[in-house]
């Protein structure tokens, strides 16, 4: 590839790219067949929060996708929105805001490379193999012209891959460091033999907090594909909404994105639902890539004790052991994770800001940030739920 010179287009809508087209950059790997590696970036999914107006006008996420051309062909696309607020993006940036618009400036319009609304790490530029580093280098600098060209504040990358964030300090973005927590598969056979791992105390606890869940009072079912109906998402709506009232004050997806998800992605989704009498009272959305099981919402209509880990955590583990899947991830925030064997793991987001005197103070904070998180997991980790070597014969 002598010749490197790259096209940059913008696209209103990601229905102006052929599925096959964003796919082949997206998720290549799925070109055999099987599942991608990260659900959130595929045409699908993108093409859901579209069609149901969960972004777009009147949502602050208006979709400006980034597309990289080589004679026509598309090598490399990012998923682009111009936001008018912070909201849905789980790397909270206000306090920059708050600062940015108290010194006189004008923080929003923004750009954000991100799956809007999921605080899922992965690839955030897309790019065909072979044509990582120039497809990357493309998108990057295309981002940030037209942020310039548009006297916008700043470009935000979230969710980023490690790799990405690498790469992405080289090209002189900055990088911040955030915390989650995450369930990682050590080839259990069951979960036994993930509580056998456990230190004595936690695993007990494990135990008991199962069978108060499961003693609510009905059953428990984990559906998928054509096991779930339509008429699960108008319980699971339900559960959402209660959910989303009391988090962000109104729910980010809008109905009908469950109608378009149940058309184009149950395959791609586990829906965990608790029944009483005859009627779904709770219930937990996961989205299932080739290696990881995603859970994203979780709702009820009643309390009942231990259900929410039941249903959000103990029953993703289940699904993951019994189908080889390496690693649950089980959203934002939590260290109430930690005791039920989800550790502390770092997540990663890049940002370029206009204002030079600005991005140094930011540079600044972002390294005493980095440095209390990598403590904070040290920590956290020390004290998870696994045992030690003096507990092994327990």
């Amino acid at each position: 590839m002598t010749d490197t010179a790259i096209d940059i287009r913008l696209l209103p809508s990601i229905g102006a790219i052929p599925a096959a087209e964003w796919d082949s950059c997206a998720c290549p790997e799925a070109a055999d067949g099987f599942r991608p590696v990260d659900p959130f970036t595929t045409h699908r999914f993108l093409q859901a929060l579209e069609a149901s107006g969960s972004v777009g006008p009147g949502s602050g996420w208006q979709p400006s996708y980034l597309v990289a051309e080589k004679d026509g062909e598309l090598v490399a696309c990012a998923p682009l929105f111009a936001k008018s607020h912070s909201q849905g993006e789980y790397v909270f940036d206000h306090s920059w805001a708050h600062a940015y618009e108290n010194a006189g400036g004008a923080y929003y319009p923004k750009l954000q490379m991100a799956v809007p609304f999921t605080p899922v790490s992965g690839k955030r530029f897309l790019v065909k193999p072979d044509w990582d580093a120039i497809g990357m280098s493309a998108l990057v600098q295309g981002a940030i012209q037209l942020a310039a060209n548009n006297e916008l504040s700043s470009l935000h990358v979230t969710f980023c891959t490690e790799a990405e964030a690498a790469a992405g300090r080289q090209m002189g973005l900055m990088h911040r460091v955030h915390q989650q927590f995450h369930w990682e598969n050590a080839g259990y056979e069951g979960f036994e033999g993930f509580l056998a791992a456990l230190s004595s105390r936690k695993r007990k606890n494990i135990r008991k907090e199962r069978r108060v869940a499961q003693g609510f009072g009905g059953r428990i079912r984990a559906l998928t594909g054509d096991e779930i109906e339509p008429h699960h998402w108008d319980d699971f709506w339900r559960f959402y909404q209660d959910t989303g009232s009391r988090k962000w004050g109104s729910p980010y997806l809008s109905r009908s994105s469950f109608d378009i998800l149940h058309e184009t992605m149950r395959d791609d989704v586990l829906l965990v639902l608790a029944e009483r009498d005859g009627r779904n009272i709770a219930g937990a959305l996961n989205f299932i890539g080739r290696e990881t099981l995603y859970g994203r919402y979780w709702g009820a209509l009643e309390h009942h004790a231990c259900l929410h880990f039941e249903l959000c955590y103990y029953q993703a583990i289940d699904y993951a052991i019994a189908h080889g899947l390496k690693a649950v991830e089980a959203g934002a925030q939590g260290e109430h994770k930690l005791a039920r064997g989800y550790l502390p793991v770092t997540t990663h987001s890049l940002h370029w800001v206009a204002d030079r005197g600005f991005a140094r103070a930011i540079a600044e904070f972002l390294e005493a940030e980095a440095r209390a998180v990598d403590e904070e997991n040290e920590i956290l980790t020390s004290y998870g739920p696994f045992r030690r070597k003096e507990e092994e014969h327990d």
